[in-house]
């Protein structure tokens, strides 16, 4: 009987395949989609995507990547530039360039052939500060989004486990940004790879929650399935089901190891069966003239695919031998000819022949490959190989020619913006250092030097903590007087601060009392900046203003006008945060006109600008400069890092202004870019307090309780963070009903060692002041003592109040503080008389209304009372403010008071400090028998203690308890939810 390599049939995978179709016929319509495939070595994986691809249409763009198997270090962004060069080739250099728009900079840096072969002109920049990985993710997206809208596209990346750490990064922001492009992305890898502390396993993990990704595992083959395959291999003779349950039991249904144990004697009963893998993978190989086994041991230590052209320039001999060997091992079913290339027909009989080297050998063929990757890079017009080379000179176990190729494959790396590759070979570098000599002339630098790039490419990787045990590192290696001192110094400062850890003022001033007097100029400019920045995050004010001074007064001095730019700015802010708002305003576009030119001064411009005005009420303006600053941090490819905070700074005001919708869309783009944490917790914070106010606190409190981890370390080091989560963490426990818990989030900002920054403080006074009215006017809601805490907290709050009485809306929210400490009819008309300027946010005088309306009820005018509580009704219908609308009709109707407009609907939605079921009625059903019980003793006037007393129960978790009836019944007090309950019985 005679049997093929391979079935001429897939066998097992209809359902696989009809999935893949589907996921097409999605994105021809205009839905993207990634389908990550998965399974242990030999399921099928590749001849999968094989048969699905070849039956693409001709209306579909194709484009195939390998990752490259080299080790702990692969060579950055191997497989999307394999995939991109077919793409280029496919549409022609000047489409792509065309298409990629204001990306194309970094495209080249990708693609350097770009630039030499004249399909573009002018130099090629990249941003720098780390921004530049984020210009080539952006460029690849929009490249791809681009082109799909004439054809879709199916990106194909083969071999995950051996990706390396620049293309997973871009394939994270692929996944989240291509949400308007007709791209189907298909990932394969082997499962059995992925072990623990793999970087794939996050990778998968993160995909989980992506709406446009589908992940399965193929399965193995069943026992009929496994019958069907063998039939398909074998040409003239039916095997017996002896053989057949043979096959099935050694094989265990893997259809690579089906075609290898029918290739070794075609089924028959009698027939050796290997009893290892290794037997198994290396039977087709074993039975190879020796030529040919030689030819397959070259061929192995090249990789699982190796051109043509370096196999014979590695090789050296005859051609026509070459050809021979080749032949013989195709014929075989050794390896497949796709293209100019050889190909293991299987990634696992590569490995078992590369491990049957002898050590000897491996090592020469180790440095052939490396010499013949040299010459290649050498001629004209050659690529970027140095990865290569030095993986194979590490193989070959010459550290001294290996030395030199990694710090260039790191310079490679890092001009590609690979930094995470980049971070991994400058560690190698350091590595092989002690092992060459002479290594600084070799590498051009000292080892301080190296450690340093390494620790910044490691941060621009995202990986702050290593960056910052690495230049701590260096720093114990570094000589006090040494001029790379006080640059370490700086850099960990700034490492620090990335990570959220305290600590950077103090070393900031250290580093410059290590600046020597003379020759160091730009580098104190650098530093004078940082330390003024720091100093403003932290609400050192004065101090802010005199270092940034100084700085701005230095950098002026040397021409250096980036950093002039970032100092005026800097002490712009800080000026205003101190009441000299009108020179503020005067100085930061000032510093707009010195950073023309300069992209990461401009940004700053943009954010700080941005973020001043909509605090001074000046809502318009704040929305164009934060959208202006937006859309340059797009074409710069930085949205992820200065976008998402221009994105949150829009957010801010178009609140104000009643544009929600506008505002979900930035804070929904931003969050789908995956941005770092201390650039994501804006929009977090943003997207928790929209939710409070249109009606869904719920929701607010569970992100919450998942964004805390990440959200405090940031809170420590940077004051605004720290009120502006506060005030968002409050407004949630008054919302929910957990008063204890919106005291414990706020009433930090009382015991600042600075006076707190005005614009975000008082928010925050206003929200603490709502706590304090509650606990007044219902003691037993918290604790004895805790009750006793926020009531004797009031003239803390009022002074601090005062003292900020410089800001630009400090009336406004006076008046609102005043008007919660003491409820009266007059104060909430003079409160809602100060939402009514054009500086207040719009969600304030429906709030307003509101309350003036429930004064008005306490006082016995009902009359007024419907007049002020329908004229909040429809501001807030006009604003989207739903939290506001649904209290208004609540309490009208509670009042027996009918509002025009106003619909059983919009009772049964949540609100601000109240969340509430659909009606009353609907409320008390949802309580289990345990709150039944806490109910009655509230209407007996019981405390928290005293109803943990009589149900044998602590108090605290009575008051759980209170919190959730007063959250099912959508009641703000514990007389309130007695009320309720009432009226639904």
């Amino acid at each position: 009987m005679t049997s093929s390599p391979s079935s001429p049939t897939m066998i097992g995978r209809d359902t696989d395949f009809a999935w893949l179709s589907d996921l097409l016929h999605g994105v021809r319509a205009g839905t993207p989609a990634t389908a990550i495939i998965g399974g242990e070595a030999g399921i099928g994986k590749s001849r999968l995507i094989r048969e699905f691809t070849a039956g693409l249409g001709p209306d579909v763009r194709l484009i195939l990547g390998q990752c490259v198997d080299l080790g702990d270090v692969a060579a950055p962004y191997a497989p999307i530039k394999g995939a991109l060069r077919a793409l280029v080739a496919q549409v022609g250099a000047d489409q792509a360039l065309e298409a990629v728009g204001p990306g194309r900079a970094a495209l080249i840096a990708l693609l350097p052939e770009l630039a030499a072969n004249g399909a573009t002109t002018g130099e090629v920049v990249i941003t720098p500060g780390g921004a530049g990985s984020g210009q080539l993710h952006e460029a690849v997206a929009v490249l791809l989004e681009t082109l799909s809208r004439d054809e879709p596209i199916v990106l194909v990346i083969e071999d995950l486990h051996w990706v390396d750490a620049a293309t997973l990064a871009l394939l994270r922001f692929l996944l989240r940004s291509l949400g308007s492009s007709r791209v189907l992305l298909l990932l394969t890898y082997r499962s059995d790879e992925v072990t623990r502390g793999h970087p794939l396993r996050g990778f998968l993990s993160e995909t989980e929650r992506d709406r446009w990704v589908e992940r399965r595992e193929l399965a193995r083959l069943t026992h009929d399935e496994v019958r069907e395959l063998v039939r398909t291999l074998i040409d003239d003779e039916a095997p017996s089901e002896q053989a057949i349950d043979t096959v099935f039991l050694r094989s265990d249904g893997v259809p690579f190891f089906v075609e290898e144990l029918i290739g070794i004697d075609g089924c028959r009963d009698e027939g050796f069966v290997p009893d290892t893998l290794r037997d198994l993978l290396l039977a087709r190989y074993e039975r190879l003239p020796d030529a040919a086994q030689a030819f397959l041991r070259l061929l192995s230590t090249g990789g699982v695919r190796v051109p043509h052209s370096l196999l014979s320039a590695v090789d050296g001999g005859d051609e026509a031998a070459l050809d021979a060997a080749a032949r013989e091992s195709v014929r075989y079913g050794v390896i497949e000819i796709d293209g100019d290339d050889y190909a293991f027909r299987h990634a696992l009989v590569r490995e078992a022949i590369l491990a049957d080297l002898l050590p000897g050998e491996r090592a020469r063929f180790h440095a052939r490959y490396a010499e013949a990757y040299e010459a290649q890079a050498a001629a004209p017009g050659g690529r970027r190989l140095a990865a290569e080379i030095s993986y194979h000179w590490l193989g070959a176990h010459d550290p001294v020619r290996a030395f030199p190729a990694t710090i260039q494959a790191m310079r490679e790396a890092r001009a590609a913006v690979a930094y995470a590759s980049a971070a991994q070979l400058g560690e190698r570098a350091l590595e092989l250092w002690e092992s060459v000599p002479d290594p600084e002339r070799v590498s051009g630098m000292g080892k301080l030097e190296l450690m340093g790039r390494t620790a910044s490419y490691l941060r621009h990787a995202g990986e702050g903590e290593r960056s910052l045990a690495l230049v701590k590192a260096a720093l114990a290696e570094c000589p006090p007087d040494d001029e790379q001192y006080p640059r370490l110094l700086r850099d960990k400062a700034l490492y620090l601060a990335g990570v959220g850890r305290p600590g950077s003022i103090a070393i900031l001033e250290e580093a410059l009392a290590a600046l020597p007097a003379d020759d160091s100029d730009d580098l104190r400019a650098t530093i004078l900046t940082a330390l003024a920045g720091r100093l403003m995050i932290e609400a050192r004010i004065d101090d802010a203003v005199r270092v940034a001074d100084e700085a701005f007064e230095l950098a002026e001095r040397i021409d250096f006008p980036r950093y002039a730019s970032v100092a005026m700015n800097i002490a712009a802010v800080s000026r205003a945060a101190r009441g000299e708002v009108d020179r503020a305003l005067v100085d930061i576009e000032r510093a707009r006109e010195l950073a023309e030119g300069e992209g990461s001064a401009l940004l700053r411009y943009w954010v700080n600008a941005s973020d001043l005005r909509n605090l001074v009420g000046d809502h318009h303006e704040a929305v164009r400069l934060a959208e202006e600053g937006l859309e340059r941090a797009r074409r710069q490819g930085v949205e992820r890092s200065s976008g998402v905070i221009l994105a949150s700074n829009a957010v801010d005001p178009l609140f104000a202004l009643g544009e929600w919708d506008r505002a979900d869309a930035l804070i929904e783009r931003g969050l789908a870019l995956d941005p770092p944490a201390p650039f994501r917790v804006y929009l977090q914070r943003a997207k928790l307090w929209a939710l409070v106010w249109r009606g869904d606190a719920e929701r607010a409190a569970e992100l919450l309780r998942g964004y805390r981890a990440t959200m405090m370390p940031i809170m420590a080091v940077e004051m605004q963070t720290r009120l502006g989560v506060g005030r968002v963490a409050v407004e949630i426990g008054l919302a929910v009903g957990d008063v204890s818990q919106a005291w414990r989030d706020g009433r930090s900002v009382l015991s600042e060692d600075q006076l707190p920054l005005a614009g975000y403080a008082e928010p925050l006074f206003w929200a603490l002041s709502r706590v304090i009215a509650a606990v007044r006017a219902d003691p037993m809601r918290v604790s004895e003592a805790e009750a006793a805490e926020i009531l004797d907290a009031e003239p803390a709050l009022r002074d601090l109040l005062d003292r900020l009485a410089f800001w630009p809306t400090h009336a406004m929210w006076a008046a609102f503080v005043e008007a919660e400490l003491q409820p009266t009819e007059a104060a909430w008309r003079v409160a809602a008389e100060a939402a009514r300027a054009d500086t207040a946010p719009g969600f304030l005088l429906p709030y307003a209304e509101l309350r003036l309306g429930e004064a008005l009820l306490a006082e016995g005018d009902r009359t007024g009372a419907r007049e002020a509580l329908q004229s909040a009704f429809d501001a807030a219908v006009a604003g989207g403010v739903t939290a506001v609308q649904t209290r208004t009709a609540r309490v009208a109707m509670q009042a027996a008071i009918g509002l025009d407009g106003a619909t059983s609907g919009d009772v049964s939605r949540g609100s601000a400090g109240v969340a509430g079921a659909d009606d009353a009625a609907d409320a008390v059903a949802e309580l289990t028998a345990r709150e039944r019980q806490v109910l009655d003793l509230i209407a007996e006037g019981l405390s928290n203690r005293q109803i943990g007393e009589r149900l044998y129960i602590s108090g605290k978790t009575a008051s759980v308890h209170v919190s959730a009836i007063l959250r099912k019944l959508g009641a703000s007090s514990r007389t309130e939810a007695v009320f309720l309950a009432r009226v639904a019985r």
